[in-house]
């Protein structure tokens, strides 16, 4: 019964995680779309290490027993605050005028690759300041704690599992966005990052607004 429970709730988290229309979803698909596979899962990378991370700080924290921290009001709105001014950050720098290392007007479109440590730091603080995969985590951590004795071993190795296979679902969209590039205008890729740099800007003045000036 516990290894049909624990293999349901990775399956949650998994789908959570992977498939939830938030800023990583945005970026990283855009990512595949406009610069291929290799520079996608290398976004992708630092999507999921930032996971591992938070994954393995909110363990501590629910061992030592000091879950109330990452509950209070003022962390809370700290962390929406810096999450939504970072979010806003990136989905400005979307809206710049890129131009193609080639240009033409077929549908084979190149862009200047950026180096691999920027993409993967990218990811990793896109995804980290984003409050809301800390509650995503606090309630997956919540939820097995108990299930695996508040065991930080057990847990940290449960979940490693879990992030190997979401780092695969990543990489498997990353895959399939970049199959679509050779069926891209210019105008149409501007009118993904737009859409991109919309979404992230939207997502930030939500947290900002609905942790700051909602309760002012």
């Amino acid at each position: 019964f516990m290894i049909l429970s624990l293999i349901y709730q990775a399956l949650i988290i998994i789908v959570l995680l992977t498939f939830s229309f938030g800023p990583a979803f945005f970026s990283l698909i855009n990512t595949g779309i406009k610069y291929g596979y290799r520079t996608g899962s290398l976004l992708a990378t630092g999507i999921v290490l930032s996971d591992f991370m938070l994954c393995i700080a909110i363990c501590v924290v629910v061992h030592l027993g000091a879950i109330n921290l990452l509950h209070s009001e003022k962390a809370q709105t700290f962390s929406s605050i810096i999450g939504g001014i970072i979010l806003i950050v990136f989905g400005a720098f979307y809206f710049r005028k890129q131009i193609p290392v080639k240009e033409t007007n077929s549908f084979d479109v190149y862009y200047t690759k950026p180096k691999a440590s920027l993409m993967i730091l990218k990811g990793f603080v896109i995804n980290l300041f984003n409050p809301a995969v800390w509650f995503l985590w606090l309630g997956n951590v919540t939820a097995i704690s108990k299930t695996l004795d508040y065991s930080v071993v057990k847990m940290i190795v449960f979940f490693s599992i879990v992030l190997v296979a979401t780092l695969i679902v990543e990489l498997t969209k990353v895959h399939l966005a970049g199959k679509i590039k050779r069926y891209l205008t210019n105008k149409l890729m501007t009118i993904i990052n737009y859409i991109t740099g919309t979404a992230l800007i939207v997502f930030g003045i939500i947290l900002i607004y609905n942790h700051y000036f909602n309760k002012t």
